[in-house]
């Protein structure tokens, strides 16, 4: 995708505007306009001139963001430009609007008329005009902007103000030109509208200032990323250390980083130890040990020691560098839900014209006095706003990304985050993401008359010839202990059975219980214990030396600290959760049980997995989580990818969704903001349609009549002003969101359960309900039983999540439900 800078727009009816004209663009395939960056990215093979100048052709300007005059790059590019010179003009404008709002409305207020103006009423008038004319002059951008969209028959929001300013001036110009023919003129005085006039623009101003300083608020979190790139870096030249800007940072290049410095590049220890801060980029608070052969990124923190480190990653190819293109890039595309919104913006100022015309004529032929009539249309004008519905969106994509890039969750696109939002099964791969992916030994039951040592020589001695990862288990250990290691001789290796070979002297035979008990006889005990191991899901490994029984090694791949815990979050969030995996059934069963996953899908291949997530995506919004490479036909199937524990690789090209720190607890804390930031869209959105709905009837006068309610164009132009604030106000809200789990996050809470005691919840998965009245029935039978305070059903996510107060075993709840007619798989 090909990043472009766009000026000149103003509202949502400008970014329709040029996001229309590129993709008519030949060989444009996808194009999305941000409004709340300026930004548009543009996909296909249409070259960049071609992209330009239909953007120019627009009534726009566009320049590619890699070219040389394209904006400045790094924390510099988000800089508020916008704010310094909106305050300019508002206070300008202010300093004119007080003395003209003295002489127009001071009478009301008891305010005493100035001496030299208090016998001429038409000097009172002109001065006016001036004070009013001087106000547009100021703020002529309106009208610059207005005049342009018009013409390139592209009206916007601009359009709008200007021609409401536009006619409140011209009225009052005309007003003027009677008063100079008129025998009284006084009475004429307080018809004129040029308050109404400057009001307007200078209103709307102070709308633009809270919007611009709102938006800058909204990129915190991208700036705060760009902070955190170190500017120099200490590098070995000539073998001495020189300080060098770190753009003249090479790979290869051999740095240093002093204790309490930043890391500049991201590269690889040659030599010291340390402890490193990598919260920047993870959010782990915790620090990570640093030796020889461990990686580093940028902007991570020495703690303690001095580190030597050689540069594997520079310039844009840092890990930091990569995730400030990923939040970018998400901010540069669009959600599904912001179709609606596009498609009333596209439409928006047009009508809105048109609305404003028919209310001025409809008030003339009822009656009414040409200046009531142009104040009704004038406040149709004002008070309309695209730009609510332009930035509804936007803004809330842009907090909700960054929020979850300062805490490792990074986000490739708007539609992701919102699909996270959405999701309601996840598929989880086995091995490196409920487990480490590093088996290790859990257990030694040696004979009884041998001990640990002799069975852990004689097996990693055996081991030692082997590549298999079980073997490098068996030599961790050994390693660990300062077990001696002897040279295996005659080794031989029978896959799928074991190994042998001579160690000191000794034949010494390892593997399965099949294999081994061809050379010796090994006790039922042994048996025994071995057989509760396997059911487990450990892998046991029997040893024998020269006919003697040894003992037993188990060897498991351990579960990460936090899979259980992370997948009670995903239940309790409502969340059917299920695992996937190559391993046989016994071994992923086992491992099943322990956290807490009844739905296994086991022995299935990368091809396999992808059919499974397939299967799924009929009950739901799937996201399969893996580790983005063995398991990216899968990742690429589901609705929602998430690569978990990328590290330094965040450039997952199967994968929506990137957690940077290893660890399962990120997934329920990425859904839990997709779904709050979907929230604050649907918020934003309704209070923007809401705000019209309300807005432009009220403007028109129809309720005058009927309650007497008539909105001055001054209260008009200040409700439009509001309007952009609050939405953008709103979804800097998400901020403040938690992403670890909450009181009142449960989909299974119930206000009947005592605070005492801790509710207990249950989910059956359920065939055949079609409908909400399936819902119905099965909720009705089954909160009738004793002991269930709450069940909450779903038939699109084929599940009933139960919360009992007391234990209501499992075959009643499956009775209950089949005795409706349904099948509880």
């Amino acid at each position: 995708m090909k990043q472009y800078d766009v000026t000149g727009m103003s509202c949502a009816a400008c970014s329709a505007r040029v996001e229309k004209a590129v993709m008519g663009v030949e060989g444009v395939t996808s194009c999305a306009v941000s409004l709340l960056t300026n930004t548009m990215g543009v996909e296909g093979s249409a070259s960049p001139e071609a992209v330009v100048a239909a953007v120019e052709r627009a009534g726009y300007g566009a320049s590619l963001k890699d070219a040389e005059q394209a904006a400045p790059r790094g924390e510099d590019a988000l800089t508020d430009r916008e704010s310094p010179r909106v305050l300019g003009r508002l206070i300008a404008s202010l300093l004119l609007l007080v003395p003209l709002m003295y002489l127009s409305m001071g009478h009301m207020l008891g305010l005493p008329d100035l001496p030299f103006l208090a016998e001429n009423p038409l000097a009172v008038g002109l001065a006016q005009m001036l004070l009013a004319g001087m106000v547009l002059v100021i703020n002529q951008r309106f009208f610059v902007s207005g005049v342009k969209g018009l013409l390139h028959r592209a009206p916007n929001m601009d359009t709008l103000v200007a021609m409401g300013a536009a006619a409140a001036f011209g009225y009052g110009a005309a007003v003027l030109f009677r008063m100079t023919a008129a025998e009284n003129p006084a009475p004429l005085l307080h018809g004129l509208y040029f308050e109404s006039a400057a009001m307007v623009v200078t209103l709307i101003t102070v709308g633009k200032l809270l919007e611009a300083r709102s938006k800058g608020k909204t990129t915190d979190a991208l700036k705060g990323l760009m902070a955190l790139a170190p500017r120099t870096a200490t590098v070995m030249r000539d073998g001495r250390p020189v300080s060098v800007p770190i753009a003249e940072v090479r790979v290869g290049d051999v740095f240093l980083v002093y204790p309490g410095e930043s890391v500049p590049v991201d590269g690889e220890v040659i030599d010291g130890v340390s402890a490193v801060n990598e919260a920047a980029l993870t959010g782990e608070s915790l620090p990570v040990d640093k030796s020889a052969g461990s990686t580093v990124s940028a902007a991570t923190v020495n703690l303690s020691g001095f580190l030597t480190c050689r540069a594997t990653r520079v310039g844009e190819d840092t890990t930091l560098q990569q995730i400030i293109k990923t939040v970018r890039e998400a901010a540069a595309t669009k959600a599904p839900i912001a179709r609606i919104a596009d498609r009333v913006s596209g439409v928006f100022v047009p009508v809105v014209m048109s609305i404003a015309l028919v209310t001025a004529v409809a008030w003339l032929l009822a009656g009414q006095e040409v200046g009531f009539a142009i104040a009704r249309g004038v406040t149709v004008l004002v008070i309309s706003c695209p730009c609510a519905l332009g930035l509804a969106t936007p803004v809330a994509i842009m907090v909700g990304s960054g929020v979850g890039a300062k805490r490792g969750i990074l986000f490739k696109s708007a539609p992701a985050l919102e699909t996270a939002g959405r999701v309601s099964i996840v598929a989880l791969d086995k091995t490196g993401t409920v487990t480490k992916g590093e088996p290790r030994v859990t257990d030694l039951l040696p004979a009884e008359d041998v001990t640990e040592e002799e069975l852990l020589t004689a097996a990693a001695s055996l081991e030692s010839k082997s590549e298999h990862p079980l073997a490098r288990a068996v030599l961790g250990l050994a390693e660990e202990r300062g077990i001696r290691i002897w040279q295996a001789e005659d080794f031989e290796a029978l896959p799928g059975n074991g190994l042998q070979g001579t160690v000191d002297g000794e034949t010494v035979t390892g593997g399965k219980l099949a294999f081994v008990e061809a050379v010796a006889l090994v006790p039922d005990t042994a048996r025994v214990r071995a057989e509760a191991l396997s059911e487990e899901g450990k892998t046991p490994l029997y040893f024998v030396e020269s006919g003697r029984f040894l003992g037993v090694i188990a060897v498991s791949d351990v579960i990460k600290e936090d899979s259980a815990e992370a997948v009670k979050e995903l239940q309790d969030m409502g969340i059917r959760v299920v695992m996937l995996t190559g391993d046989n059934e016994k071994t992923a069963r086992a491992i099943g049980r322990q956290v807490g996953i009844s739905e296994i899908i086991a022995g299935v291949l990368p091809g396999g997995k992808a059919e499974a997530v397939r299967s799924l995506k009929q009950s739901g919004k799937v996201a399969m989580v893996g580790d983005g490479i063995n398991d990216a036909p899968a990742l690429t199937e589901a609705d929602l990818g998430v690569a978990i524990g990328a590290g330094a690789d965040i450039a997952i090209d199967a994968a929506d969704v990137v957690l940077m720190q290893n660890r399962l607890s990120d997934v329920p804390a990425a859904i839990r903001l997709g779904r709050a930031t979907l929230r604050n869209i649907r918020q934003n959105l309704f209070w923007a349609f809401f705000y019209n709905a309300i807005g432009i009837p009220l403007a028109a006068g129809v309720f005058i009549a009927a309650l007497g309610w008539e909105l001055n164009p001054m209260f008009g132009a200040a409700a439009m002003s509001l309007s952009s604030f609050c939405v953008v106000s709103n979804a800097l809200r998400l901020n403040f969101i938690k992403l670890r789990p909450v009181k009142g996050d449960k989909h299974t809470t119930s206000n009947f359960i005592s605070k005492e005691t801790e509710p207990m919840t249950k989910t059956l998965y359920i065939e055949g309900m079609m409908c909400p009245h399936c819902e119905a029935h099965v909720k009705k039978a089954l909160e009738a039983l004793d002991g269930v305070a709450e069940a909450v059903a779903s038939h699109k996510d084929g599940t009933a999540v139960v919360t009992l107060t007391s234990d209501v075993s499992d075959a009643l709840l499956k009775k209950t439900v089949e005795d409706q007619g349904y099948t509880v798989k």
